[in-house]
């Protein structure tokens, strides 16, 4: 049995996250991109070049957001099969819709749908490979997400979690801990004029959410094997490599 709590600190009540996020929507990628330093798009490269992906099956991104992890994809691997972006957020999602038409994308290369993660309008075993890209921890049951892309990824097929981590290494902790904590959210709110308190809950629920070892052992009980953890920039954020166990959920 899973460790972790099943009513998280944080409120990550379905409605309040949409309202939260459609918000901020018309910024957010600015946001990410000022706030990270533009190394976020470095952690989206890398995720993909890990990726061991093959023609004519198709990819899932769920929690896309404005889509640029599944954006990425399609564009490495352009034509050879189609890419499915899916989210909760239609004010994020239509954001990611243009962005595909500008990319020059058909639909039936990039495809944008509004679903919520929990409960995936896919058979099973539709995917080569499901992504999630800094959308896990928003979801309110991380177990029951997990559970979900495992279902619709093929057996054997990949499941990649890219999201933020908790430095461990002393004096980096601290300095991480204090910007999170109280720059962050300055910075975001002066820009976003979000009254959900959106890079407030940021840092709220990057400090709850699991990382390192305690992800992996949810990743396991959701049947996904083989997980290989891979830090980046000092462990402030982290990819989650693995495969969906061959034997039935």
């Amino acid at each position: 049995m899973s460790t972790q709590t099943d009513q998280p600190k944080v409120d990550k009540n379905g409605q309040r996250i949409q309202k939260m996020f459609g918000e901020i929507a018309p910024r957010y990628d600015l946001l990410n991109h000022v706030l990270s330093m533009n190394i976020d798009r470095r952690w989206r490269k890398f995720t993909v070049d890990k990726l061991r992906l093959i023609a004519g099956v198709p990819v899932l991104d769920a929690c896309t957001g404005t889509g640029d992890l599944a954006l990425e994809i399609a564009s490495r691997h352009r034509g050879q099969f189609k890419v499915t972006g899916s989210d909760f957020c239609l004010p994020m999602l239509e954001l990611a819709r243009k962005k595909g038409k500008d990319a020059g994308f058909s639909t039936d290369q990039l495809e944008f749908i509004e679903a919520d993660t929990l409960q995936l309008p896919f058979d099973s075993d539709t995917f080569q490979a499901t992504t999630v890209a800094f959308g896990l921890r928003n979801v309110s049951d991380t177990l029951g997400g997990l559970r979900e892309l495992a279902r619709v990824t093929k057996r054997g097929g990949e499941v990649a979690i890219l999201e933020f981590s908790k430095p461990t290494a002393p004096g980096l902790k601290q300095a991480y801990e204090f910007y999170f904590l109280n720059i962050l959210p300055k910075i975001g709110q002066s820009i976003a004029f979000n009254r959900e308190s959106a890079y407030s809950y940021l840092p709220e629920s990057v400090m709850e959410f699991p990382s390192g070892e305690g992800l992996v052992e949810l990743m396991k009980e959701a049947g996904i094997v083989d997980v290989v953890v891979y830090p980046l920039t000092f462990g402030i954020a982290s990819l989650y490599l693995g495969r969906v166990s061959l034997s039935s959920l």
